[in-house]
């Protein structure tokens, strides 16, 4: 297997079945074997009924997994990065496609072992946004960089891009450390990596922003500032070592 596409969900009844058949067709397209993988987080909705109907006519093998609960993405991305992929690459993609499919066509950082971690960025001169986030959301996101990178967590000015891709060796590394289940993973991934001097490179991608996100801007953002107190701690006792 040469990538596995780890998509997490949670209720995307009304969003999944469009990504799937998007990331399907893009892979009946390339020369190499693919496999998709979704990680149900707990849904209540028809997330699992919606996937388990697209597999019986998925070109591209599609695995489901399922947590029990909900748990957060964090937690869907690692089951799917560490119990079920199997692919030599190995990316997160969210469930909404914002970031288009297609962007995996320019990955050959990865793709040609110039790196061990590419990472999707908005923030780079040469990304185009072609559907901005409400304000709020913005700010949100720019305040949470600017602590992390006070707090020496990064050096990079989007963390939180749902698109990311790892060798298999460094997914590995990245994802059996982890701690942080919520939407703060981003940024404790890439500071594991980093301690652990991996190649990390920024991708500046095309990005569409979706109305129907699932992130609440007072709960998770709240949470999310915590978890970089969490990492830091983390680091402190050795976690990450």
């Amino acid at each position: 297997m040469f990538i596995s596409l780890i998509i997490p969900a949670y209720n995307e009844e009304r969003r999944i079945v469009d990504t799937l058949e998007k990331a399907d067709a893009f892979f009946q397209m390339q020369p190499y074997a693919a496999e998709i993988i979704v990680v149900d987080d707990g849904s209540n909705d028809k997330t699992v009924e919606q996937v388990e109907a697209f597999q019986k006519r998925a070109s591209t093998p599609l695995h489901l997994e399922r947590l029990p609960e909900n748990r957060g993405k964090g937690a869907a991305v690692r089951q799917g990065m560490l119990h079920r992929a199997q692919g030599q690459y190995r990316f997160f993609f969210d469930a909404d496609s914002s970031t288009p499919i297609e962007e995996l066509l320019r990955c050959d950082d990865l793709l040609e072992g110039r790196c061990d971690v590419l990472i999707g960025s908005r923030a780079l001169p040469e990304s185009k946004i072609h559907q901005r986030q409400a304000w709020y959301r913005t700010t949100m996101g720019r305040c949470f960089n600017r602590i992390a990178r006070m707090l020496r967590l990064t050096v990079y000015s989007d963390t939180q891009c749902g698109f990311k891709g790892f060798t298999q060796e460094a997914a590995e590394l990245c994802f059996s450390r982890q701690t942080i289940e919520g939407f703060g993973f981003d940024a404790e991934i890439l500071y594991i990596a980093a301690k652990h001097g991996l190649r990390i490179v920024e991708l500046p991608v095309n990005w569409y922003n979706s109305p129907q996100s699932k992130v609440n801007p007072l709960f998770d953002a709240s949470r999310m500032f915590l978890d970089l107190l969490v990492v830091l701690k983390n680091n402190r006792t050795g976690r990450y070592d």
